[in-house]
């Protein structure tokens, strides 16, 4: 299993109804790409203050390393991409293997 995680920076000029559309989109691959078993999202949450003004996150779950790496030029998430990327100021992506 894998977990795929990213925390997101957005321009300050995205509405709070594009970030959804964002996360949308991305919760909408569920089911549609082979392998990717689940996508949670949400703002930050915590007063501890170390989200180096990070202010949402995401988590994928997929199946197996083959499914990640099949998913990455997957024209469903190229598509999601086009839609995420623009509104993105800065993005970080961590995978572990669990």
């Amino acid at each position: 299993m894998v977990r795929h995680y990213g925390v997101f920076k957005f321009h300050d000029n995205v509405s709070p109804s594009e970030i959804d559309e964002c996360f949308a989109a991305m919760k909408d691959m569920v089911g549609k790409i082979p392998g990717l078993q689940d996508m949670e999202h949400g703002p930050y949450q915590s007063d501890e203050g170390l989200n180096e003004g990070f202010t949402h996150g995401f988590l994928m779950t997929f199946d197996s390393v083959e499914s990640r790496d099949a998913y990455l030029p997957h024209p469903i998430h190229e598509a999601v991409k086009d839609i995420v990327v623009p509104r993105l100021k800065e993005v970080i992506v961590f995978d572990f293997v669990v």
